[in-house]
């Protein structure tokens, strides 16, 4: 099947009952450059293999995910289509998270063809800069958030082509999953992605973790430039680096300004006060998410990912942890015990701070203004799991990849068939309906074997 775009005609492979399409450019760009529009290329460009991924190290969650191994360059801004035959159909856009850091639209994890083919969706993922050189800012340099211009980029094009591959553009759900769903959520937060989506996904969004005031983001930089013996006066030179030396830096940065139970990234969001606001949480829900519906929820032991095994967690004192709930909650009684241990008194806190309570709060802000989300949490793991229902172990339900999981450790083996379905049907009604099967304003516990109707409360 070959399908006509604006820069020129991609041939797609088929997929069982869809075409997929895979690799397709849909911008370009100069290192620390804004996007721009992709050049026309003659004749039919093959879209049988994803795109190489943006360069990246290795997950900080390879221990609960798995591993991956996938080529990697700057030329990366690409993404994936999964269509089914006829026109009109209702569209997904789904965003990769790995804190801003790692992932890559074209993994198998993230393959559209099981949502695209059950829910009758085409279903688009993507690429987009990660780390420094996706979230650096420092004048003369970057302005910082290239990353998320790239989404907005992406976005655009599938605005202007996607009904060439059977897509309605009028009828376009956003949907994404940790830094995915934070780039969702700051994009929600200004005017620029107005009119590209009218539905969200918001999965384990980290809004506990705010955007990086400009000050705070330069300071990150000018240790970047520390790394690599690089003077503050000749910063113009991190264009010619090598990417590999980039990324040693990035991650002798990352080393440097690590904080105990943190997990944010020396490289992410930028409030610049345009693109992505100071608070977007604050400011989505005053702004009632500017009619977008959002359907958004965390897991049940979000922070077990980032925490359950690490000895350094397991060593925290009472008094360090007392201190980090004051600093978070105002309350140092937070780290009370409670017949806990240190780690699971560390996971229930880091949840509660980076995922849990800013959902909250935006839930409430946004029924307060009339634009009442639909809300999950998703409690099921396996038997004696370390991880419980941590970080990420949603994603293989919501796009039925099992089989891309089958070596991830937070799943320890197949995940249940039933509940699987129940999942994707929820995502697939509020993406073709825009109700997943629950009442608005309510949460919807996904803990398996399914039980219909649904748990509410």
């Amino acid at each position: 099947m070959i399908v006509e775009t604006a820069a020129g005609r991609v041939r797609g492979v088929p997929d069982g009952p869809l075409t997929a399409f895979r690799g397709i450019p849909y911008a370009s760009a100069v290192r620390f450059t804004a996007p721009e529009p992709v050049r026309p290329w003659p004749g039919v460009r093959d879209a049988a293999v994803p795109g190489p991924a943006a360069p990246q190290p290795p997950s900080r969650l390879e221990r609960v995910m798995g591993g991956f191994q996938i080529p990697q360059s700057e030329e990366c801004l690409t993404l994936n289509v999964w269509a089914p035959p006829g026109e009109g159909h209702p569209v997904l856009v789904f965003v990769h998270g790995g804190g801003f850091t790692s992932g890559s639209g074209g993994l198998d994890w993230y393959s559209g063809a099981e949502l695209a083919a059950q829910g009758d969706l085409v279903v688009v993922t993507l690429n987009y800069r990660l780390g420094v050189l996706g979230f650096l800012r420092l004048p003369g340099v970057s302005e910082g958030n290239l990353g998320l211009l790239d989404q907005l980029a992406a976005l655009r094009w599938i605005r202007d082509n996607i009904s060439a591959f059977g897509g309605d553009p009028g009828n376009v759900t956003v949907a994404g999953q940790s830094a995915g769903a934070q780039s969702i959520l700051a994009l929600l937060s200004g005017e620029h992605a107005r009119g590209l989506f009218g539905r969200a996904i918001l999965q384990s969004t980290p809004a506990g973790m705010l955007p990086a005031p400009p000050a705070e983001a330069e300071r990150t930089g000018l240790l970047l430039l520390d790394e690599l013996g690089i003077e503050p006066g000749r910063a113009a030179r991190l264009a010619d680096v090598p990417a590999a030396d980039l990324l040693a830096a990035q991650g002798a940065v990352a080393r440097r300004t690590a904080v105990p139970l943190s997990a944010v990234p020396p490289f992410q969001l930028v409030a610049d006060g345009d693109l992505v606001a100071a608070d977007p949480v604050a400011e989505v829900g005053r702004r009632a998410a500017d009619g977008v519906r959002l359907l958004m929820g965390t897991t049940r032991d979000e922070a077990a990912a980032f925490h359950a095994l690490d000895d350094r967690v397991a060593a925290l004192g009472p008094d360090e942890l007392a201190r980090i709930a004051a600093r978070w909650f105002g309350d140092s009684g937070r780290a009370a015990p409670n017949g806990r241990t240190t780690t699971r008194i560390a996971v229930d806190m880091a949840t509660e701070q980076m995922f849990r309570e800013p959902a909250i709060r935006l839930a409430r802000s946004l029924i307060d203004n009339g634009a009442a989300p639909w809300l999950y949490q998703f409690d099921w793991h396996p038997p004696h799991s370390p991880y419980g229902a941590c970080h990420c172990i949603e994603l293989p339900f919501v796009l039925g990849t099992a089989a891309a999981w089958r070596d991830a450790p937070m799943l320890d083996g197949a995940p249940p068939a039933g509940l699987v379905r129940e999942v994707r049907r929820s995502w697939t009604g509020f993406v073709r309906q825009g109700d997943p099967g629950w009442e608005v304003g309510t949460t919807y516990h996904f803990t398996g074997p399914p039980s219909l109707p649904p748990h509410q409360g």
